[in-house]
């Protein structure tokens, strides 16, 4: 049997799972990642979008606040991904991609105070992004440069204790990505560097409906080598490691108002993720995987971001128009911490899980 023939029904449904894999983890506040392996799919013109559903469940086993322990404080998010892919010529294509590559949200006990002063926290960030590849033959295989840009949307949600203060911000910046890759086509085989730039969030908006708010932070660059390969007819083998320079993150800062300002202290070290799966074509219509994934956590004693373990399964059927139907589900077993920088204070977490669920439909011309 081929090797290429019978892993090209693979290529679908590992993009999937990496998907899921990246959304449940513990990493600073990542969440997704933008589709640009679509450049790398046949045809002329491509469309991709998924959905994936995370539900962690996070319980204080130590904490001081009025809130106390005994509830599960983390949201329930939702994280959106769309790709399109048009082919400029044989050896230029372009896409344009919606993201969530960060967000983050806590809703506190009701005990008047919350933790921390806070009732209700939210943040995400949108990314719309476009990329191009450009590709040129080299021996058996191909070699592909990428470049492109994106923008981010903030949009940053507090509520404090008792409902007193509410603010509300928003912020637009720039970045850029660039990698390089190289592809056998007739083995499924592809290696690829990709960078993504960090990004200065400088937020203005409103406290108590008052336009007096302010906000700032950074967020990471980030490097990840991805690499997968056909290993028989019929199976492929994939993984990938990411660094992510979370150690930029080392506070928020809000102005409530003029003179009066806030700080969270995060002082964060760099994240890694290492993801590894196998893939297997039933046929040239049902595909399969299964991965694991690790990630570090980043958390240096002032909050309480832990290492994460996922696995997870995800599954591609290809349909008689032409069309390709993903799902898949994940796992993920989230480590205990505690905080050690605040005394009296300190704040501590169990083992704790989360559940991830996804779903997409991809065509091709």
């Amino acid at each position: 049997m081929n090797i290429s023939r019978l892993t090209k029904a693979l290529l679908g449904a590992t993009a999937l799972t990496i998907v899921a894999a990246s959304t449940a983890q513990a990493g600073g506040f990542s969440r997704g990642t933008a589709d640009t392996d679509i450049l790398y799919e046949q045809g002329n013109f491509n469309l991709r979008t998924s959905m994936t559903v995370v539900s962690p469940h996070r319980e204080f086993t130590k904490n001081n606040y009025p809130d106390g322990t005994g509830y599960d404080y983390s949201d329930t998010y939702v994280v959106p991904s769309a790709a399109v892919k048009f082919k400029i010529f044989d050896e230029l294509s372009c896409a344009g991609t919606v993201s969530m590559p960060y967000g983050g949200g806590v809703t506190y006990g009701a005990g008047g105070n919350g933790t921390l002063l806070k009732r209700e926290e939210d943040f995400t960030v949108m990314e719309y992004g476009a990329t191009c590849a450009f590709q040129y033959e080299l021996g058996n295989g191909r070699i592909s440069v990428l470049g492109g840009a994106f923008i981010e949307s903030v949009d940053y949600n507090l509520v404090g204790s008792n409902g007193g203060v509410t603010v509300d911000l928003k912020d637009q910046g720039l970045g850029w990505r660039a990698g390089i890759a190289y592809e056998i086509p007739e083995i499924a085989l592809r290696a690829q560097l990709m960078y993504r730039s960090a990004t200065s969030v400088s937020a203005e908006g409103t406290t108590n409906g008052l336009p007096v708010a302010q906000g700032f932070a950074e967020l990471p660059q980030s490097v990840e080598l991805k690499v997968q390969s056909g290993i028989a007819p019929g199976w492929l083998a994939y993984g990938s490691i990411k660094w992510t320079d979370w150690s930029v993150n080392e506070e928020l800062r809000l102005v409530l108002f003029p003179g009066v300002n806030r700080i969270d202290t995060y002082n964060w070290q760099d994240g890694w993720t290492v993801t590894g799966g196998i893939g297997h074509s039933f046929s040239d219509s049902i595909a399969g995987t299964v991965f694991a994934t690790w990630d570090r956590g980043v958390s240096t004693g002032w909050d309480l971001h832990t290492d994460t373990y996922t696995i997870g399964t995800g599954i591609s059927l290809k349909d008689k128009i032409g069309g390709e139907l993903r799902a898949g589900a994940g796992v993920s077993y989230l480590t205990a911490g505690e905080e050690t920088q605040y005394g009296a204070a300190n704040r501590a977490v169990g083992n704790d899980w989360a559940f991830a669920f996804s779903g997409g439909y991809s065509v091709k011309w």
